[in-house]
């Protein structure tokens, strides 16, 4: 079994005349990231690679949510996945390492959203609901994969384990 996170980059600030991909974590975001890492590190959904979009945002949420691991997790930054479509991002973790029993992917959406809609085939129906409707900053999901090699992932194969957002761990959710 192989398990993949998609996790949307925490609630970002928008300073003036700051290019796209150099935006920071607002006050919210930086509040927000530590909430997903704590859920994690006590549920031990704990990932063994982390592929992270390049876009600032996206590396400070990680690094707030990384914290509450134990164990250093090995970190990829992958330029592609700022902005990147869901085939694009499908693309990334199947080439993903092989030794990687859980990867988390750190980014952005609307490419985040579609990817986990588009992986989805069972799971948790009221998870699956929830997903469909809004993919809010700093939401995740936790989609199961029955394979033995990130190669093997496809459309509809996955199974949703889990879709959580900021507020459902005692946060706040931002679009």
């Amino acid at each position: 079994m192989r398990r993949l996170i998609l996790l949307r980059h925490a609630k970002s600030d928008w300073p003036q005349n700051t290019p796209d991909h150099d935006r920071p974590l607002a006050a919210r975001g930086r509040d927000q990231a530590p909430l997903i890492g704590r859920y994690l590190a006590e549920e031990l959904i704990t990932p063994d690679l982390a592929i992270v979009s390049t876009a600032r945002r996206a590396q400070e949420t990680w690094s707030l949510v990384k914290e509450a691991f134990p164990e250093n997790v090995a970190q990829r930054d992958e330029p592609r996945l700022f902005a990147a479509a869901a085939d694009l991002i499908i693309a990334l973790v199947q080439g993903a390492n092989s030794t990687a029993r859980t990867i988390i992917c750190v980014g952005h959406n609307p490419g985040f959203h579609d990817a986990a809609r588009m992986l989805t085939g069972h799971g948790d129906r009221y998870a699956f609901s929830r997903m469909q409707a809004h993919f809010p900053t700093c939401a995740f999901a936790v989609i199961d994969f029955d394979i033995e090699d990130w190669a093997a992932v496809a459309p509809g194969e996955g199974r949703l384990d889990r879709f959580l957002t900021p507020k459902m761990l005692g946060g706040e959710d931002a679009p």
